[in-house]
């Protein structure tokens, strides 16, 4: 087990209410292809889709597994983006659902909250939901030189981690991609939502196996240091977390959250097909 700072870290409550769908004036978007469409699958509760199920093949665009959260008071909502991390346990605090938990899987535009099936069925837009936000904060000891993100400190722990000499950690990826795959996003730190690989050259896509990518999948892109903001450095990694489905729009595809960056060569991916947060945490498809 890692040796952390995880007993200095603040556990602050946060709250939410469950989004409504919402879709522009516009109604369609124009996707990289030059194909209209109506963007489907952001915010509510996506009864059909969960963190291990993939992240290609919807017909929705940026699709969010489960439940998506908010708060309607902008600063509130702002926080919570830097509050709130992945593993973090949620509680339903209103309406029919009242006081049955589950578990944040993931930061986009809202927050992802997966729940049991029969609670999907019975959750309603406005519902409540309080976070035990947890891991803001959180260090490494013995590994300085590599910074966690949206990590709630259980979660870091069940995650297939190698420590090795030199101060190296290897951490198990689904996929290892190369710098130029992502877009969308580069101008947002890393403490705040995601980036997206990009889909729109879909020879690219098969060529990498980005296409077989899953929700909640690891995976790792080589030659990026996400320490602070986003940038491009040889031999920099991070390791990031799949948190929304593919997109038709061009730059964007399905999203990548950052949970561990380093400048140099010191963090290492190696492939673990069941490197994939369901696996760990137990929810969506692995809780099925």
């Amino acid at each position: 087990m890692l040796r952390t700072n995880r007993n200095r870290l603040v556990k602050m409550a946060v709250v939410g209410e469950l989004s409504s769908p919402t879709v522009p004036r516009t109604t369609y978007r124009v996707g990289a292809g030059g194909k209209v469409f109506v963007p489907l699958g952001m915010a509510g509760v996506v009864y059909n889709v969960k963190v291990g199920d993939p992240a290609f093949g919807w017909e929705g665009d940026h699709v969010e597994p489960a439940v998506s959260i908010h708060h309607p008071d902008a600063w509130a909502d702002h926080a919570m983006h830097y509050l709130v991390c992945v593993g973090n346990k949620a509680r339903v605090i209103t309406g029919d659902t009242l006081g049955t938990l589950g578990v944040v899987t993931g930061e986009h535009a809202r927050f992802l909250i997966d729940f049991p099936d029969d609670v999907l069925d019975r959750l309603c837009i406005g519902d409540q939901i309080q976070i035990e936000a947890f891991g803001t904060g959180l260090e490494l000891l013995d590994y300085p030189h590599i910074t966690p993100r949206k990590l709630d400190p259980d979660l870091l722990d069940r995650l297939n981690i190698r420590e090795s000499p030199g101060g190296v950690l290897q951490v198990g990826v689904t996929l290892i991609l190369p710098a130029h795959t992502m877009a969308s996003g580069w101008e947002l730190g890393p403490e705040y939502v995601d980036q997206d690989i990009m889909s729109n050259d879909r020879d690219t896509v098969r060529a990498l196996g980005i296409d077989r990518l899953r929700l909640g999948d690891l995976v790792a892109v080589v030659d990026t240091n996400h320490s602070w903001g986003r940038g491009y450095k040889k031999g920099g990694v991070f390791i990031g977390l799949v948190n929304h489905g593919d997109s038709n729009l061009i730059g964007h595809g399905p999203g990548c959250m950052t949970i561990l960056s380093c400048p140099d060569e010191r963090l290492q991916p190696f492939l673990d097909p069941e490197a994939n947060i369901a696996n760990y945490l137990a929810c969506g498809r692995a809780r099925c």
